[in-house]
C-alpha cells in the first residue's frame, strides 16, 4: 500500500456508509409509534370503552380511531418495532459495531423489564401503568417482540 493511499481516509472505520435517509425513517417511526399510542390513550380510549346506555358518548377527534379499539396498540407497537428492525441494518450506526450489541441487550432488557413489571403490576391492586393496564395479558406480547426484536439486532452481531 502507498504512502498516498494510506494517508486518504475516504472510507469509515466500520466499512459502511451511514443513510441519513434510513436513520430518519428509523426515528419517523419509532416516534409516530409512541405517539400513536399517547393520542389514542389520551384522546380516544374513551369514546372507544363507552356502553351504550351509561350517560352521553365522549366526544372524538378522532372516531376512527375509537372504532379500531385494541388495534391501536398493535398499530403503535408494530409501528416502533418495525423502526426498531430497520434500524439493526448496517447503514445506521445500531447496525453496526457497538451499536448491535447496545440494542440487542436494550431489546432484551427492556422486553425482560417489560414482562417483570407486568407481572409486579397485575398481582397488585394500588399500582397502576395506565397501557399495562388495557393490554392485560397481551402485555406479554409485548415483552416477547422487544426480544425478538433484540434477535434481529443479534443476526447482525459479528
Amino acid at each position: 500500500m502507498s504512502k498516498r493511499t494510506a494517508r486518504n481516509p475516504t472510507m469509515s472505520i466500520s466499512g459502511y456508509e451511514t443513510s441519513v435517509v434510513r436513520c430518519a425513517i428509523v426515528v419517523g417511526l419509532v416516534i409516530a409509534g409512541i405517539v400513536w399510542i399517547t393520542v389514542y390513550t389520551h384522546v380516544a380510549m374513551d369514546a372507544a370503552e363507552w356502553t351504550k346506555g351509561f350517560g352521553k358518548k365522549p366526544h372524538t377527534p378522532f372516531p376512527w380511531m375509537s372504532d379500531l379499539h385494541k388495534w391501536n396498540y398493535l398499530i403503535g407497537f408494530g409501528l416502533a418495532f418495525l423502526g426498531l428492525i430497520i434500524s439493526a441494518h448496517p447503514k445506521t450506526p445500531m447496525g453496526r459495531g457497538r451499536g448491535v450489541v447496545v440494542g440487542m441487550l436494550g431489546c432484551f432488557l427492556l422486553g425482560l423489564a417489560w414482562i417483570v413489571t407486568y407481572y409486579f403490576v397485575a398481582q397488585s391492586s394500588t399500582a397502576h401503568v395506565p397501557v399495562m393496564d388495557k393490554l392485560d395479558q397481551m402485555n406479554l406480547i409485548v415483552g416477547v417482540a422487544f426480544m425478538a426484536v433484540g434477535f434481529t439486532f443479534a443476526t447482525k452481531w459479528e
